[in-house]
C-alpha cells in the first residue's frame, strides 16, 4: 500500500481535486482554524494547492485550556511552514451564544485579512454540515433560501471543503499523525445543531437505508441555483438609492414581492408576517409598519423606505 508519506500525498491530492469554490486569484488565504479535524484538514490542502495560507487561531475565551487549542495551531502552522496569527474575540456567556460567538469570529478573521491583504477567508464547513444547516434551516421555516444552505463563497468567504465530508478530513488529520482539538460542547445535544448531528440525521439515514448527508447537499445545491436566479428576478424592483418601487412591486408576483421585500429588508430576516406588512404599505393598504430590528418602513410618493425607529401609532 505504499508508505505512510505516500499515502498522505495520495489523499491530499484526492481531496485537493475536490476543492471548490476557489479562483486562481485566492492567495494568500485566511484559513480559520480552530484546531478540530476539519480546519486542520483544510490548512493541508491549502498547503497542497499553494494557496499561501495564513493559520488563524480565534480565540473566545469561553472554555478553559483554549490558549493550548491556539497552541496546536501554531505547532502545526510551524510544522507546515506558514504564517500563524492569534486572534482574541471574547464573548460573554448568555442568550444566543453560538450566533453571537460566530460573528465576532469572523470579525476577527476578516480584520486579519485585511491587515494581511488577503483576498478571502477560508472556512472548513463541510459536506456534513451543509447536510445539518439545510436541516436547520427547514426547522426554522427557512423557505427555498434557507434550503440552499451555504454558498461555497459569499464576498471574500469561502467555504472549499463542501464537497468533503468529516470523515475524509479526520482520516487526513489521522494519516499525517496530527492530533485535533476537540471540542466537549460538539458532544452536547441540547444544542439544536448537535441533535441534529448526532441524533436525526443517523436517524434518517437508518430509516432511508442510505447516507442521507450526499442527498441533502445535492438537492441544497439545486435550491441554491434556484434561489440566486429567482433573487435576481426580484430584484426588479430596486432603486440605486435604497428604495423599493411599490408599483413594481405590486407587479410582480407574490412569489417574487416577497423574495424582494426580503432581500431589501435584509437581516435581520424578516419574518413572513413583517414581509405582508411590507406588502400591505406598498399596496396603499397602511401607511407605514414596523419589522424586525426596529426598522419602520413607510411609504412616499411610490417608493418605500426603511430606517431604525418606532412606528408611531
Amino acid at each position: 500500500m505504499g508508505s505512510p508519506s505516500r499515502r498522505s500525498d495520495l489523499l491530499v491530492e484526492d481531496l485537493g481535486r475536490r476543492l471548490v469554490g476557489l479562483r486562481d486569484a485566492d492567495r494568500p488565504a485566511v484559513v480559520a482554524c480552530s484546531g478540530g479535524p476539519d480546519s486542520l484538514a483544510l490548512l493541508i490542502l491549502a498547503v497542497g494547492a499553494s494557496l499561501e495560507p495564513i493559520a488563524v487561531h480565534v480565540d473566545h475565551g469561553l472554555r478553559d485550556g483554549s490558549d493550548a487549542e491556539s497552541e496546536v495551531v501554531a505547532d502545526v502552522a510551524a510544522r507546515f511552514e506558514v504564517p500563524f496569527v492569534a486572534e482574541t474575540a471574547h464573548v460573554e456567556a448568555g442568550p444566543n451564544l453560538e450566533a453571537r460567538a460566530r460573528q465576532a469570529r469572523y470579525a476577527a478573521l476578516e480584520r486579519t485579512r485585511r491587515a494581511r491583504g488577503a483576498p478571502v477567508v477560508l472556512v472548513a464547513h463541510t459536506a456534513d454540515d451543509q447536510a445539518e444547516t439545510v436541516l436547520l434551516n427547514l426547522l426554522r421555516g427557512g423557505a427555498s433560501a434557507g434550503l440552499g444552505g451555504m454558498p461555497e463563497r459569499r464576498g471574500t468567504l469561502v467555504r472549499p471543503l463542501l464537497g468533503v465530508r468529516r470523515a475524509e478530513t479526520e482520516a487526513l488529520c489521522a494519516e499525517v499523525g496530527l492530533v485535533p482539538v476537540r471540542d466537549p460542547t460538539n458532544d452536547d445535544t441540547r444544542l439544536r445543531r448537535n441533535w441534529i448531528r448526532h441524533d436525526v440525521v443517523p436517524l434518517l439515514s437508518a430509516g432511508a437505508a442510505r447516507d442521507v448527508v450526499p442527498i441533502l447537499s445535492r438537492q441544497a445545491a439545486l435550491f441554491r441555483a434556484e434561489s440566486e436566479f429567482l433573487d435576481e428576478l426580484a430584484r426588479a424592483s430596486w432603486s440605486p438609492d435604497g428604495t423599493a418601487s411599490s408599483v413594481e412591486l405590486r407587479r410582480l408576483p407574490t412569489v417574487l414581492a416577497r423574495r424582494a421585500v426580503r432581500l431589501w429588508l435584509g437581516p435581520p430576516p424578516p419574518s413572513l408576517a413583517d414581509v405582508e406588512r411590507v406588502l400591505a404599505v406598498a399596496g396603499g393598504e397602511c401607511r407605514a409598519t414596523e419589522v424586525a430590528g426596529g426598522r419602520r418602513v413607510w411609504r412616499s410618493r411610490g417608493r418605500l423606505h426603511a430606517e431604525r425607529g418606532t412606528v408611531t401609532p
